[in-house]
């Protein structure tokens, strides 16, 4: 799948939802790339991603989703100049339809790895049409309605109607027949138009009519070959095909149909392109030749010969058909000739004829099919596109690699940035809330992000003796103490989900809570709530876990906590409270003596020891002026 499309949809949810949505779907669906090239091949999973996450986050429906990706991918191609391609299509958008297989294979010589949709009107009437859509992608019928829809609306100025009538699904492709329901005021009735008086002037000899096409093939309703142009043969190093059943030599690759008549003959319209089912190599290459495989049905010389005399002369039919080995498909599809043209119904014959071309993408391919300039069509473009194409593909190489090149530093550099946005975001979500902060970034002033709390409880805590410890350690001790302490309250914190705005005993009640400042912004809790629980702090006990009555109701909410009466206190400007103390918890964690507190009492122990011991050997500060 080509950038266009994925870039298509990642426009039209940027224009809808905004940069920061998208790059919520863009994550949320794993696709690391931030914004995609034209001409570059992504997995086919890329679009059902991006659109399951749009689902998930929006809720929109999915099909209506589709339908707009679709919609809108009309008008973004219009930024690369298709518009103009869109505008002389079709005269009406039942031709513009019938020339979308044109369109891809134009299309081929930009995007090589195209695996393009084929499309069929039939029914036609003057309110409705029948359209036909096979694809070897999945889940696009929806997306292909939409691009209908703005077609229609863009370049014919009607407005269609489209229901699903049938939709089968293979496993190789999906086949789907639609109803059009429009204003076609371009149907008229068939009528047959035959120019006798003409037709009788100018006979035309099939050798001169053959010879013309070097690479036709006839075949009749039966598909037997009844004839084979000469630089077809000589490409398949082969005498004659006819005979030999149409479809055990080739495959149709374009349009999505299998070898049927009477499928072919609906779609004569469309560009057909045939890969043959054997693989075909130069007189220089040792590789299998598939006229070994027909020795035996090709029959003896003289029958050969006689074959070979009738060319030009007559249709010569036969009804022998290769061996059970050439049914089998040999080599990669490098190795086979693809050749494009034009099924056309030869009435007076009661057979098709293809009139084709071969593939080519440059001359080593020419080399490798055993093909040379002269073998191609002086009436066409053929020799022209293989020889300018050849010479302009190292220049187009060279700009396509820098393209890439450039693509691959910028994808770099995205990815550089995203991890730097991503610690940014880790420092700013620890000095402001996520949810505060998004809103400051959506353009919201400090004061509307104030809100009013009504149940927070707050935790103060202090470092007990800690200007006594720093006295007597040094001050990297004092550092790797704090760091220790602080590592350990972050894990707690991150833990259970709670916001830390500083250390922080225990008080619940409302707050309000806001960003103050500008310079310095910070987050801030304000209130009677906060006072107190500052106070309860001021008047708790080393290696003791405060809290108040209004704590301790909310904490028996929770029947958790074991919790002991303290008894009535005095705290500034609120008189007597009743406090207690945290004892533990119901599955035997204690809270008073626990093994971190130990330790830590242990650390400010053996610091306050080292301390004294160090000032009996050392000069005091007033000393060492002396």
């Amino acid at each position: 799948m080509y950038g266009l499309l994925v870039q298509g949809i990642a426009e039209y949810l940027r224009t809808t939802l905004g940069e920061q949505k998208w790059e919520e779907i863009r994550k949320r669906a794993g696709v690391r790339q931030h914004s995609f090239t034209t001409h570059k091949v992504y997995s086919e999973t890329v679009i059902p991603r991006i659109c399951q996450a749009t689902v998930e986050l929006t809720g929109v429906n999915r099909d209506d989703l589709m339908e707009s990706f679709g919609f809108y991918f009309v008008q973004f191609t219009g930024n690369y100049g298709y518009d103009r391609i869109q505008k002389v299509l079709g005269r009406n958008l039942r031709d513009f339809l019938n020339g979308l297989d044109n369109l891809h294979e134009y299309l081929r010589f930009s995007y090589p790895k195209l695996k393009p949709p084929s499309f069929l009107c039939q029914s036609e009437s003057r309110h409705s049409m029948t359209l036909h859509y096979r694809s070897r992608r999945k889940g696009y019928v929806s997306y292909v309605k939409g691009q209908i829809k703005s077609i229609a609306r863009a370049v014919y100025r009607q407005e269609v109607k489209i229901d699903v009538l049938k939709e089968e699904v293979s496993r190789e492709r999906v086949d789907v027949v639609m109803e059009l329901k429009f204003d076609n005021y371009s149907y008229v009735h068939p009528v047959d138009c035959v120019n006798t008086t003409l037709e009788k002037a100018m006979p035309v000899n099939s050798s001169t009519f053959f010879s013309v096409f070097p690479f036709h093939i006839v075949f009749n309703r039966m598909l037997v070959i009844q004839h084979a142009g000469i630089g077809l043969l000589s490409v398949l190093g082969m005498e004659q095909l006819d005979g030999h059943s149409v479809d055990e030599v080739f495959s149709i690759v374009r349009p999505l149909i299998d070898f049927n008549w009477d499928q072919i003959i609906s779609y004569v319209n469309n560009v057909f392109e045939l890969c043959t089912v054997q693989s075909v190599q130069g007189e220089d290459d040792d590789g299998y030749n598939l006229s070994e495989l027909v020795t035996d049905a090709v029959g003896d010389t003289a029958s050969n010969d006689s074959l070979r005399r009738s060319h030009g002369r007559k249709l010569h039919a036969d009804t022998r058909t290769l061996t059970s080995r050439s049914s089998k498909s040999v080599g990669s599809s490098d190795d086979k000739l693809r050749i494009k043209g034009q099924m056309k119904f030869m009435p007076d014959w009661e057979s098709i004829v293809f009139l084709g071309t071969p593939i080519l993408s440059d001359l080593d391919a020419m080399l490798r099919k055993g093909l040379y300039i002269n073998d191609l069509s002086m009436h066409d473009s053929s020799r022209d596109l293989v020889l300018a194409g050849t010479q302009q593909s190292a220049e187009l190489k060279l700009a396509l690699d820098q393209e890439q090149k450039k693509s691959r530093k910028l994808e770099a550099s995205m990815m550089q940035l995203d991890a730097e946005m991503k610690r940014t975001d880790e420092l700013l979500y620890q000095m402001i809330p996520k949810q505060v902060a998004d809103r400051l970034r959506t353009g919201e002033t400090a004061v509307a992000t104030c809100e009013v709390f009504t149940n927070v409880t707050i935790l103060f805590s202090d470092v007990v003796g800690f200007t006594k410890i720093c006295s007597k350690i040094t001050p990297m001790e004092v550092v790797s103490m704090l760091n220790a302490m602080y590592t350990k309250f972050d894990m707690l914190i991150e833990m259970h989900k709670v916001y830390k705005v500083r250390r922080a005993s225990i008080h619940s009640g409302t707050v309000v809570a806001g960003v103050v400042g500008i310079k310095m912004p910070r987050y801030c809790l304000f209130g009677d709530t906060v006072n107190t629980a500052s106070r309860m702090e001021s008047n708790g006990e080393p290696m003791m876990v405060h809290i108040s009555e209004t704590t301790k109701n909310e904490l028996q909410g929770i029947n958790k906590y074991t919790i002991e009466h303290r008894g009535a206190i005095d705290v500034k400007g609120k008189g007597s409270m009743k406090t207690y103390w945290l004892a533990r918890g119901t599955d035997g964690e204690t809270f008073l003596h626990s093994a971190e507190h130990e330790m830590y009492a242990q650390m400010v122990k053996a610091a306050e020891a080292e301390a004294e011991t160090r000032s009996l050997y050392s000069p005091s500060p007033s000393q060492r002026d002396e």
